[in-house]
């Protein structure tokens, strides 16, 4: 398994950070949103050659899925398809109540975050990534003097895992694997230990 293309469900900041450097590195990058393909020209033009603007029904159709929406548009996203069987989806969600501005806290108990985007998602292979940390830090390069910025995730398919580590090593950050969705996920989440951090792993 490969990451080649990279769609994204969402593409406000965070999905354009992780976009950038993809594209960076060679990646195509299909970006959707839910106001369709015209608005998003100019992010494309701007990411490079590598990036152009798509319908949802492409970008959902590429090796990866950014989904990068906020977390109550989360089972909108999932009946849009219907059948996520084959897909592997990062969720880069948080679980905000209230999405404009972000502000309160969506319990979902006794399931994590994401493993209530999973059930939402039916069929899909999900990772939990790149929501622990802010997206300009995530848009800056994450090479240092210090060390590597870390990236955490978890999920419970292994094959999907090795191809997201080596698909985050590719593009320069330093992949942490925090084990299986419900563990790792517990300590990304919003208000888990690992929200807002960021880290640099010595080299």
């Amino acid at each position: 398994m490969k990451f080649g293309t990279i769609g994204t469900v969402g593409a406000g900041s965070a999905a354009q950070a992780v976009a950038a450097h993809a594209v960076r590195a060679g990646h195509r990058v299909l970006l959707s949103n839910s106001r369709g393909p015209e608005s998003l020209c100019a992010i494309a033009d701007d990411l490079g050659p590598g990036a152009s603007a798509a319908t949802f029904e492409q970008a959902v159709d590429a090796d990866v899925v950014l989904l990068a929406v906020p977390f109550g548009q989360v089972p909108t996203v999932g009946r849009r398809l219907g059948n996520w069987t084959g897909r592997v989806v990062l969720d880069l969600t948080n679980q905000f109540a209230e999405s404009n501005p972000y502000r309160g806290y969506a319990d979902v108990a006794p399931l994590t975050g994401s493993e209530w985007v999973e059930q939402r998602l039916p069929g899909v292979t999900l990772i939990k990534a790149f929501n622990a940390m802010f997206a300009r830090l995530m848009a800056a390069d994450p090479r240092h003097a210090e060390g590597t910025q870390v990236v955490f995730y978890a999920g419970d398919d292994e094959t999907a895992k090795l191809a997201f580590a080596h698909m985050v090593t590719g593009v320069s950050f330093a992949p942490v694997d925090l084990g299986r969705l419900r563990e790792g996920g517990a300590l990304m989440q919003l208000g888990g230990p690992l929200s807002g951090k960021y880290f640099l792993l010595q080299q």
